[in-house]
């Protein structure tokens, strides 16, 4: 899941990029894509962010929605500039986890799609990651040898009118 809509990098109260917070509009529609979600009845092991102040701020939403807040951890691979084999690395830990929601940023989640989908050595994939947008992969194991398989791509408009 990508996180909602934050607040401008260039807004006058924005002093440091990493503790950019959801904008009202953005926590308004988080918690109807929150709603959404909850819809969908996934029983998530673990609700995985980025340790940055918007990813947090969404995955709080969601959790919340769910009941699901003491499931809530953050690992900073999540973060934007991580490199996708310390995310796999990380990943590690919950192998006997059957569904994860992992919360972070562009252009990180689609070049982790990408290479979860398509092999780290193909060509980007042209994926259109909106704020707040989830999709579903399925993966055998967190290896980079292992592909996934992408069941379904959610975009925030269709998650809201499921909520």
């Amino acid at each position: 899941m990508r996180h909602g809509i934050a607040l401008a990098r260039d807004d006058p109260s924005v002093i440091d990029d990493d503790q950019r917070p959801l904008s009202k509009k953005g926590v308004k529609r988080t918690r109807r894509i929150a709603k959404g979600i909850r819809r969908l009845d996934i029983p998530f092991d673990a609700l995985l962010t980025s340790p940055l102040t918007r990813a947090r701020q969404t995955v709080d939403i969601v959790a919340a929605t769910l009941g699901a807040e003491a499931r809530v951890e953050e690992i900073a691979s999540l973060t934007p500039n991580s490199a996708f084999d310390q995310l796999l690395a990380d990943l590690g830990r919950y192998r006997d986890s059957k569904h994860l929601l992992l919360v972070s940023h562009e252009p990180f989640l689609s070049d982790t799609l990408s290479s979860l989908l398509a092999g780290q050595s193909a060509t980007r994939l042209d994926l259109d990651f909106r704020k707040g947008a989830l999709c579903r992969i399925e993966i055998d194991s967190p290896s980079a040898s292992h592909r996934g398989r992408l069941h379904w791509f959610l975009t925030p408009k269709q998650l809201r009118l499921l909520g």
